[in-house]
């Protein structure tokens, strides 16, 4: 973005608050819209099928993003190479041979799969065979915090479990229970299949609603029917994961002489207890299992202060998507805005900031298999190039602004930390503002990579596109908005007439910040009594790098 004269000479006082330096000092690192075009439109395009985990699109993705960083003359992440290997297991569920049947209740039901059930194995068998009781565990959430307890006890060991997704909602006598109206983590249906396999459970089945899940049937539907995948190494989830429909479920619990909304609105109250629904699941479960071999791809721009150069900021965008499928029609995903324009971003980012290094170093880092569960960074925060204490931020990019120029830019998240007011700062040296927070009901906070870097202490968030557009704001907005959509599915593709004037700015918003952190006398800190600011506050110093 372009500031007037009067702008570039301001420094804001907020800036002067915090002893950083004005946006502007970031040293002439400018984000330049002519290579970030060329990287989008080369990584949405049809060659790349999509970017897949684990296909002959992603492995092409993956080349293409470690010659890019060594041409621009950043120091590899991993000893001599840009490659931090992530080893996956990809599991693809063979529908044809494998039957689930609901047999005990009124009726034995079955449903077709991917139009009312969806299941695979969680951890990694090719061949398994069931004979559960299902059990009802409400919102299958066990919150110490909130003294809330789902399963009170049951023995879940070889049954199958069947919950909600979402939190427990606010009532008026606890309007901030469960983070009110925003999803907290409890609610994501990757921490419901987690803390099924911690109580021991042989499966896991959620129920699917548009609101609940914050996005339709479709969504899991491309998501399950293709490969899916997992961390090769680690513990794995239960031998069932799935989902079923709202319409199915009514059904199996109909079956079961029991009613569904009844018991939902038993699972809102504390006193919920686990109802067994007298029906068993039986059946074969077939699944192709490999192993793939990603890759999380990382280039370095060494800082240069004597001390601080031994810290790092990261920035990261995720380079896959949901690869090329085998049916008829269009088959590849090209997931132009997710996440093509991030890793686009972060290279044209990359090319700017090599040419002017920052007291910190700087990591661009292009991570895989976010789409199968946040897994690149799931395995970075694991395993980590760069001493995590030593580690001052993760700014992350996901799906950018392919509309135009806005006033505002959205940080949501960063009030956890001293990142909020770092942030304001560099939105006012830029003439922006920070978007007005809204409750997070899509649970976005856990949905994208930098979770993976919180989760293990580090100060992180994703920079999100602002919501007032400077040009023909009402129809900006409805563009925007139509991209809902095009999410997860084969028309979310790259348009050469695309106003990339407000990725542009996203990407240089994120820069500015980065060097403002990496400039600063001090590493950001998590806000006192935040959960993820423990997790800091009690690990243990490593070695410097």
């Amino acid at each position: 973005m372009r500031m007037n004269s009067l702008m570039a000479t301001m420094v804001p006082m907020a800036l002067l608050a915090l002893n950083l330096p004005t946006p502007l000092s970031a040293q002439g690192a400018k984000v330049e819209e002519a290579p970030l075009r060329a990287h989008l439109a080369f990584l949405a395009d049809d060659l790349l099928e999509g970017r897949g985990t684990g296909q002959r699109g992603g492995d092409v993705t993956m080349r293409y993003l470690e010659t890019r960083l060594a041409a621009l003359g950043l120091k590899p992440s991993n000893g001599a190479t840009y490659r931090q290997p992530v080893k996956i297991a990809g599991i693809k569920t063979r529908t044809a041979e494998s039957t689930l049947h609901f047999t005990g209740g009124k009726e034995d039901l079955a449903f077709p799969f991917g139009d009312q059930i969806v299941f695979a194995s969680g951890s990694a068998k090719s061949d398994t065979t069931f004979d559960a009781p299902l059990v009802f565990v409400g919102y299958g959430a066990v919150a110490p915090e909130e003294k809330w307890d789902d399963y009170k006890g049951l023995d879940c060991r070889g049954k199958i479990l069947v919950m909600m997704v979402n939190d427990p909602q606010p009532t008026a006598e606890e309007p901030t229970r469960f983070g009110g109206k925003s999803l907290t983590y409890y609610g994501r249906w990757t921490y419901k299949f987690e803390e099924a396999k911690r109580q021991g459970a042989a499966g896991a089945l959620l129920i699917h609603t548009d609101a609940s899940a914050t996005y339709g049937w479709s969504v899991v539907q491309n998501s399950w029917t293709h490969e899916r995948f997992q961390l090769a190494e680690g513990k794995g989830g239960t031998d069932l994961q799935g989902w079923l429909t709202q319409g199915a479920t009514k059904k199996l619990f109909a079956a079961a002489g029991l009613d569904l909304d009844e018991l939902r609105a038993k699972a809102e109250r504390l006193d919920f207890q686990p109802v067994p629904l007298k029906v068993k699941a039986t059946g074969h479960m077939v699944c192709d299992v490999r192993k793939v071999d990603q890759a999380n791809i990382a280039g370095i721009v060494p800082g240069t202060d004597a001390k601080l150069k031994d810290e790092v900021v990261i920035y990261s965008a995720h380079w896959d998507h949901l690869g090329k499928g085998d049916g008829p029609g269009d088959q590849i995903w090209n997931g132009a805005v997710d996440n093509a324009s991030g890793t686009a971003a972060v290279l044209a980012m990359a090319e700017a900031a090599a040419k002017h290094p920052a007291k910190r170093s700087q990591m661009f880092m292009l991570v895989c298999a976010e789409e199968q569960g946040l897994l690149g960074s799931e395995a970075y925060g694991q395993h980590p190039l760069w001493p995590l204490e030593q580690t001052a931020a993760n700014l992350n990019l996901d799906s950018l602004n392919f509309v135009g120029e806005t006033r505002d830019i959205g940080t949501q998240g960063s009030e956890r930390t001293t990142l909020g007011a770092s942030a304001t700062a560099v939105a006012q040296g830029m003439g922006l503002v920070i978007a007005k927070a809204e409750p997070d009901m899509g649970g976005s906070y856990f949905r994208s990579d930098h979770f993976s870097f919180a989760k293990v202490g580090v100060p992180a968030f994703s920079i999100e596109p602002g919501r007032e557009f400077r040009r023909d704001a009402e129809a900006s907005k409805a563009k925007a908005a139509a991209y809902s959509k095009r999410y997860h599915q084969v028309t979310d593709e790259y348009d050469l007439a695309w106003d990339l004037s407000g990725m542009v700015q996203q990407a240089q918003f994120t820069l500015n910040l980065g060097y403002a952190v990496a400039n600063a006398p001090h590493m950001p800190a998590w806000k006192k009594g935040d959960a993820f600011g423990r997790v800091r506050e009690q690990s243990e110093p490593r070695a410097a790098r």
